[in-house]
């Protein structure tokens, strides 16, 4: 019997745990300086391995994965999103592509209120203001910003994250309006009110959190038009994918006083943003850390591990296949 580890190319630097427990159970290929794979170099790397993990932003498309050796059998992302990956291109290449699903609910919703409250709250020019050394005291007009108690919080995309967002604005005793693509059973919704057409939901958002996927259908699906449809002085919240809004339409928003402000999490074209956003010193903006708690990166990391073990030390069907 021989003794030979499978080989797992890991295109990032990930945490030490779970590294450690990629070491220990593959001939695993390190990135230890974490510098991001171009197309050349990923082809490179991945000689010879019959395991890929990678994460978001890695060139898995189909020009890349044309250039995979035939000995790959699997990528494992280390993510839910897989919108890096080509899919159809790995499956036509007999490649199984897993993800990480059901770990980094909570960690996102955290943030995404924390975005709604930095955004509301005008958090982003308060920190400015101080680091800046421009705050001289408190005064009785001083960034003064939107109320969130009370108000009304839209949510498009009620999945699990957009369940767990509206678990806590609940404890704002806000009323929470949803658009998904199936009403959800009475005990999910827990009294939130449910628009088939997420276009009709847009005038009763004091709040919008985009929480959805990214589609053909839902890429810059707030535009200008759909906007204009939000009350005067709404705040537009991001934890989702960055294409899912049309940047320029809602720097104008803001701009204009149409929008309060943005809290965003998530940008079209990341680590590059639109400049735009740099301009509004009410955009409150992170820099995609939604999921970034010790805790959360394990678990995903963990989960991409149990798919690159189960189908190549124990020869199964991934529990978390992409399909």
């Amino acid at each position: 019997m021989s003794d030979r580890k499978p080989r797992v190319l890991a295109t990032r630097l990930f945490p030490p745990a779970v590294q450690a427990r990629l070491q220990a159970n593959f001939d695993a290929v390190l990135n230890p300086d974490d510098v991001v794979y171009d197309a050349d170099r990923l082809a490179q790397a991945i000689a010879g391995c019959e395991g890929l993990m990678c994460a978001a932003g890695d060139p898995v498309n189909a020009a890349a994965i044309a250039r995979f050796p035939d000995s790959l059998r699997i990528i494992a992302t280390f993510s839910v999103g897989y919108e890096h990956v080509d899919v159809a291109a790995a499956t036509k290449r007999g490649i199984v592509v897993t993800n990480t699903p059901d770990v980094l609910t909570d960690a996102t919703a955290d943030v995404t209120l924390l975005c709604l409250l930095g955004a509301a709250r005008r958090a982003q020019e308060g920190i400015d203001m101080l680091r800046g050394h421009r705050w001289i005291g408190w005064a009785p007009t001083q960034l003064m910003g939107t109320h969130v108690t009370g108000k009304r919080l839209g949510i498009l995309g009620m999945g699990r994250i957009g369940q767990a967002v509206a678990d806590r604005a609940r404890a704002f005793g806000m009323t929470i309006h949803y658009s998904n693509r199936k009403r959800l059973s009475p005990d999910e919704e827990k009294g939130a009110i449910f628009h088939a057409d997420p276009e009709a939901m847009l005038p009763h958002c004091d709040f919008l959190s985009l929480n959805c996927p990214l589609t053909a259908e839902t890429r810059k699906w707030l535009n200008q038009a759909r906007i204009a449809r939000l009350p005067d002085g709404a705040v537009v919240v991001n934890t989702a994918r960055g294409p899912v809004v049309d940047d320029d339409a809602l720097i104008a928003a803001v701009h204009s006083g149409k929008l309060a402000s943005v809290g965003l999490d998530v940008f079209d074209g990341e680590p590059k943003l639109h400049p735009g956003y740099l301009d509004l010193p009410n955009a409150f903006l992170l820099p995609h850390m939604g999921s970034a708690t010790l805790e959360t990166r394990n678990a995903m990391g963990f989960r991409a591990l149990d798919n690159l073990e189960a189908l190549l030390l124990r020869g199964e069907t991934p529990p978390h296949r992409v399909v």
